[in-house]
């Protein structure tokens, strides 16, 4: 058994280990909050993007957009976005397991954690620009909308998705890949009494709708991709805190077994020594 001075030493350690986790826990539990009310604050936006170009689409019957039509070929830009911190569980991990990369696909990383992981890979990468996924803005994600939409148009990829973690509660989140070019439209009749008249023309107002509706995918999915990470993480520090205090229980009680068999010993050589 170890020493009373050893076990003491240990009890401290993991004390002193617990109050990290429980700091890194309440923390992450703050943040969250923050991060839902952002994912309920970013989705209206898309919905409108989204109702308008289907609109665009709608009415007029002979439309036609090079973001619609599928190309021969391929070869795919995964944007992926992963956290930029470990202690998460199995967040980063459980996304990469989902990813499905072919030969010649690009790789768009958001998120210090995917850049890494790609760098080890034969792969190629679009731009390292965007390596810390919290430090994003809606600004960024304009420009990324609006380099990823002139990349299709110029046919240095044929389809692009994104990959993120999609929040669904704090105890569930889940890996998911969405396709965003080329559009896909809801299939429906076409209304010829439109009462919006687009100028200069339909297809040209879609054409500057589109990289505004990329950016606010990915705006959308670093809303959910954060809230993910932060759940995970939270969780993950609620399970180190709780057990870093059953590690506490079982070594005080080692502590208290030695304590008791040195006073044992003690009395028992006092009295062996009374005796004699």
């Amino acid at each position: 058994m170890p020493s009373m001075k050893a076990i003491k030493n240990r009890i401290k350690s993991v004390e002193n280990t617990r109050q990290i986790t429980k700091a890194m826990q309440l923390v992450a539990t703050s943040k969250l909050r923050r991060a839902k009310e952002r994912i309920e604050q970013s989705r209206p936006f898309f919905e409108i993007l989204s109702q308008t170009l289907s609109d665009i689409e709608k009415s007029n019957k002979d439309f036609s957009s090079p973001f619609t039509h599928r190309s021969e070929g391929t070869k795919t830009c995964h944007i992926v976005i992963a956290g930029d911190r470990g202690l998460a569980g199995g967040y980063n991990n459980n996304l990469f397991k989902s990813l499905r990369i072919n030969d010649g696909d690009i790789i768009f990383p958001i998120g210090k954690k995917v850049t890494e992981y790609f760098a080890k890979k034969d792969v190629s990468i679009f731009t390292t620009e965007y390596t810390v996924a919290a430090d994003i803005g809606i600004s960024d994600c304009n420009s990324i909308g609006a380099s990823l939409a002139e990349a299709f148009l110029k046919g240095e990829f044929t389809s692009l998705d994104i990959s993120y973690t999609s929040f669904v509660n704090v105890l569930t989140q889940i890996p998911k890949t969405q396709e965003i070019l080329p559009i896909a439209l809801d299939e429906g009749e076409k209304s010829e009494n439109s009462l919006i008249l687009y100028e200069p023309s339909p297809a040209a107002v879609f054409a500057k709708i589109v990289p505004h509706y990329i950016s606010g995918i990915i705006y959308g999915a670093l809303c959910e991709s954060l809230a993910s990470e932060l759940s995970a993480r939270r969780t993950a520090m609620e399970n180190a805190t709780d057990n870093a205090g059953e590690i506490i229980d079982s070594l005080s009680l080692q502590y208290n077994r030695a304590r008791q068999a040195a006073i044992t010993q003690e009395l028992t050589e006092i009295v062996a020594g009374a005796q004699n």
